[in-house]
């Protein structure tokens, strides 16, 4: 079986990217709102949900800037810059959350020192 695709939602407002800390590792991990793409469901249209699912964000998704293979989990990640519409972050689902919150676009390489995916750092670049 071929495990499913992930949505990565860029969420931008003004120069703000929204980011959640992740609880599934031993690890507290910042990262983008994400989740699998689902049967039937575009990557526009999974990067929305999970972003509302996770953080009660609404947003719209503008289009795909890119997609990868992830380095260290093999999974394909594919990249969905967003709009923000309306809503403040907050934790949707605190078993799989710590946090969610705005994040200077400048202050993001900061929080994932792994490394930002080359469309993604053009992306926060502009």
């Amino acid at each position: 079986m071929t495990e499913k695709s992930i949505a990565v939602a860029l969420v931008i407002r003004g120069t703000d990217v929204l980011m959640v800390r992740r609880r599934d590792s031993a690890e507290l991990q910042w990262q983008f709102p994400a989740g699998e793409i689902e049967p039937g469901e575009t990557p526009m249209e999974a990067a929305t949900r999970e972003v509302l699912e996770e953080t009660r964000v609404d947003c719209e998704s503008i289009r795909v800037v890119g997609e990868r293979t992830h380095p260290i989990t093999g999974r394909r990640l594919v990249y969905v810059e967003c709009s923000w519409i309306d809503g403040d972050p907050y934790v949707g689902d605190p078993d799989e959350l710590d946090r969610a919150e705005w994040v200077q676009r400048t202050d993001v390489k900061n929080r994932i020192p792994s490394g930002l995916a080359p469309v993604v750092a053009d992306l926060l670049a502009t």
